[in-house]
């Protein structure tokens, strides 16, 4: 997929970002806004990232560090970076004409990729618009006693999944075939995972 990139989000981006989330979450009361949105990205830029895809915006994944077992509220902002050894993958969607091309699963190897080569050792997600199962598939296990802010609904269900060490490179043999992060895995490309 040499149409494709995936890069750190940038001021200039947020345009096309906050229109996608509005897209995906309002008609399902899960849209937050830009100001929260904004403040999910100071709270930890270097877990927030933007795909591109066939030379224009393709989607966007916001992470950050937050205490595992806990997740943001969608109705209040950040108030400041938090440490830890969780990282919360807080949200990924995928452009509608960039989905069905495996890219959402590219995005979640990416971020996994990036949480090894720090002191991160969990991630978690909040599964929403029945996505629980998908996330089941990609390693996560339900953690249905934790309590959700009410901002996320009923149906939503916390879900954790360790985030293995990385080996490094030199140490690791070529993957047969192409490589996996040009896989294409069939799978949701709307993702409020949390």
């Amino acid at each position: 997929m040499s149409d494709t990139r995936i890069r750190l989000l940038q001021e200039e981006d947020w345009g096309e970002l906050v229109a996608l989330e509005q897209r995906a979450y309002a008609a399902s009361g899960l849209s937050e806004g830009e100001t929260a949105l904004r403040s999910r990205h100071r709270a930890s830029s270097s877990t927030c990232f933007v795909l591109e895809h066939a030379g224009g915006f393709g989607g966007y994944l916001l992470a950050l560090s937050y205490p595992l077992f806990r997740c943001p509220d969608l109705s209040l902002a950040e108030e400041g970076e938090v440490q830890g050894s969780n990282l919360h993958l807080h949200d990924l969607v995928i452009a509608e004409r960039a989905r069905g091309r495996g890219l959402a699963h590219r995005m979640h190897q990416h971020l996994e990729e990036a949480g090894r080569a720090t002191p991160y050792r969990t991630l978690s997600l909040v599964a929403v618009h029945g996505s629980q199962a998908l996330w089941a598939a990609l390693g996560y296990r339900a953690r249905p006693h934790i309590g959700l802010p009410a901002s996320y609904g009923a149906e939503a269900v916390y879900m954790t999944k360790p985030l293995d060490i990385a080996v490094p490179s030199r140490l690791q043999a070529p993957l047969p075939g192409p490589e996996r992060a040009d896989a294409n895995v069939s799978a949701p490309t709307l993702f409020r995972p949390s």
